[in-house]
């Protein structure tokens, strides 16, 4: 039988995760600064803010181990961008805010890996319990370069697909729950009670209530932390495409594309305004 909830907290999280608190300056001028925080800010590069956000530990040594891992909440599957690059911008946000606040000047042998992991709660019907992973390889081009893995698999992407509730078990029924817009906390809590064996002790309690509060923010909104694009331009396109070399007609285009029927009223328009016609 695998470890409890609380020994893997226990062991493996340095100190409590971060959700929705302070900012870190990635700038030179903000000095050297400890810890981990869920905002992203530069006077340079804007802000970027982290659902949540913590440090991994070494469970034999009690020391900080070389992952920090951030966890995002995504309802909208077609937000005007693809959710993996998103993903690894986040990576990368994380790599570089490590200047400063993980090390100094070129002591970049310090970096330590960042993962992005995206649950998406709402993705097109083909993609129900699904769980991908992006993440940086070496091919030597010519002879072979011998190093260590360590030294450059530093950024690691994970997209976990729910639905299809008839179907799904275990990790994705987990998340399920945990990430449910409609489901309220004590419906949560007597699930992951009777079906997981995860005792609602106080502090899970209070984590639980922020990750419902956590979801239903990003379900409310319809689009989050400064993405706003209503339609994918490139997706509006290719249904362009694909009405004039193909003589398909925009509904059908749409289902090609799995376009969720509380969006095809926006893309209908933005593919009217590419045509050059007008809509009422």
């Amino acid at each position: 039988m695998g470890e409890d909830i609380h020994a893997i907290a226990e062991k493996y999280i340095e100190g409590d995760a971060s959700v929705s608190t302070e900012p870190v300056h990635l700038d030179e001028t903000a000095g050297f600064v400890k810890g981990m925080r869920n905002e992203s800010t530069s006077i340079r590069e804007g802000k970027t803010t982290f659902d949540i956000k913590f440090r991994t530990i070494l469970p034999e040594t009690r020391e900080g181990a070389d992952m920090v891992i951030n966890v995002e909440a995504q309802n909208d599957f077609y937000p005007g961008y693809r959710i993996e690059k998103r993903g690894v911008y986040y990576t990368c946000r994380m790599i570089s805010e490590q200047y400063g606040t993980v090390f100094e000047e070129s002591e970049y042998q310090k970096i330590k890996k960042v993962a992005s992991i995206w649950i998406c709660t709402n993705p097109p019907k083909y993609l129900y319990n699904t769980i991908a992973r992006y993440s940086l390889e070496k091919t030597n081009l010519v002879g072979e370069i011998k190093d260590d893995k360590k030294n450059y698999d530093l950024i690691t992407v994970v997209m976990v697909c729910l639905g299809g509730k008839e179907r799904y078990t275990g990790l994705l029924k987990m998340l399920d729950v945990l990430f449910s817009q409609q489901m309220e906390a004590a419906e949560k809590k007597s699930i992951l009670q009777d079906e997981f064996g995860i005792p609602m002790t106080r502090n899970l309690e209070g984590g639980l209530e922020k990750v419902c509060n956590l979801s239903k923010g990003v379900y409310n909104s319809g689009y989050d932390n400064g993405f706003k694009k209503a339609v994918d331009t490139t997706t509006v396109q290719y249904i362009v495409l694909l009405m004039k070399n193909k003589n398909m007609d925009i509904e059908e285009c749409l289902d090609t594309f799995h376009i969720p029927e509380t969006k095809r009223d926006e893309y209908r328009k933005s593919v009217m305004t590419e045509l050059g016609l007008t809509t009422c």
